[in-house]
């Protein structure tokens, strides 16, 4: 898989009749290893290492209901509390982040109402704290630590 503008992290991989999967410690099982998927794995390896999030309050592949239509975010990190905390939506190193990313997100934050939004390409990464109150968004020059947003 590509170099992504991440720390490197080991994974668990196995190929299995021509297909590779990696090991999800989340969701505790191997997944298919394709682009995102990698993108999905190294960032919340970056977020329990560098950042100091749970690996408890990390939530892979949420599934959400908008619309009537059933929709699943990357990854939802939950609180001491088990309040949504901050909301990762991730594409493949080779898709660019064009506005359509940030609506996406933005539709999921309509009903996880998330403080801080992440989207990244695993080369580039994006987030933003949602101030509901004056409906303004603040984009941030980092990924914050659990411990500064953890209510």
């Amino acid at each position: 898989m590509r170099d992504l503008n991440l720390p490197t992290y080991s994974f668990k991989i196995k190929s299995e009749e021509g297909q590779d999967y990696i090991f999800d410690p989340f969701r505790r099982k191997y997944v298919r290893l394709t682009p995102e998927e990698w993108v999905r794995q190294n960032f919340a390896a970056y977020l329990v290492d560098e950042k100091a999030y749970p690996s408890s309050r990390i939530v892979m592949e949420k599934s959400l209901s908008y619309n009537k239509m059933v929709k699943r975010c990357d990854i939802l990190t939950f609180d001491r509390t088990g309040h949504p905390l901050l909301l990762v939506e991730c594409k493949a190193p080779g898709v660019k982040l064009r506005p359509e990313v940030f609506d996406q997100i933005a539709v999921y934050n309509m009903v996880f109402r998330v403080a801080y939004l992440v989207v990244t390409n695993g080369l580039k990464h994006y987030c933003c704290k949602v101030d509901f109150d004056s409906r303004d968004i603040h984009f941030l020059t980092d990924i914050p630590m659990y411990t500064d947003i953890d209510r």
